[in-house]
């Protein structure tokens, strides 16, 4: 369309608009924001992650480094965030990211394990914010595959409620699912911007009673 066309056109909308000015539109904004007393639905949020072709396990607080170890391999070396609980990796090969490893260092892990700040179960989604045990950003973006550590009582019902507990001045990361796009066939294509493997651990008993 040639700079005339698009002008004439444009011209023609704006006296359309003019002659007929469209009717203010009410939004309602009536969301559930409100926060839980409790945990939120444990059983919708493990459905919602697995649609997102994430693996969930169902696991009890003692079960962590067991059920990462026979995820990655006696083999593999597991990269964590400098303040990523000890018992969650007892037995595993780890790197502790104290020194901010380079991106060739985190390219070469088999893996990296992870906390979170919460859950949604309404949409499946992780929300880093690079809390306690959640380390930087570039952590769950480089390595191949993510191991996620999401107690129950993280767990919140809905966005809102979720956006009522963040802070949203802290570098927030929401995760749905393994990395995946597109492409022009609308052939799925995983790993393109993060890990092709997302595991989710939702801890049942996060006091290990």
């Amino acid at each position: 369309m040639t700079s005339e066309a698009r002008a004439a056109v444009l011209g023609r909308i704006h006296g359309a608009l003019a002659a007929a000015p469209p009717q203010a539109v009410t939004v309602p904004r009536d969301y559930h924001r409100d926060q839980l007393t409790g945990a939120g639905n444990v059983e919708r949020f493990a459905e919602t992650v697995a649609e997102y072709r994430a693996r969930v396990h169902r696991i009890r607080a003692d079960a962590i480094a067991s059920t990462v170890l026979e995820l990655v391999g006696p083999d593999a070396t597991v990269v964590i965030p400098a303040d990523l609980p000890s018992e969650w990796v007892s037995g595993l090969t780890t790197v502790r990211d104290t020194l901010a490893l380079s991106v060739e260092q985190l390219d070469r892990a088999d893996a990296v394990l992870t906390g979170c700040a919460l859950g949604v179960a309404a949409t499946g989604t992780v929300v880093l914010d690079a809390g306690p045990g959640q380390g930087r950003r570039a952590l769950t973006l480089v390595p191949d595959h993510h191991l996620c550590v999401v107690r129950a009582d993280q767990i919140v019902d809905t966005v809102p409620q979720a956006f009522a507990v963040l802070t949203p001045t802290r570098p927030l990361t929401f995760i749905s699912g393994p990395s995946a796009t597109s492409d022009i066939e609308l052939q799925r294509v995983e790993g393109v911007h993060g890990p092709r493997t997302l595991d989710v651990l939702i801890v049942e008993n996060p006091t290990g009673g």
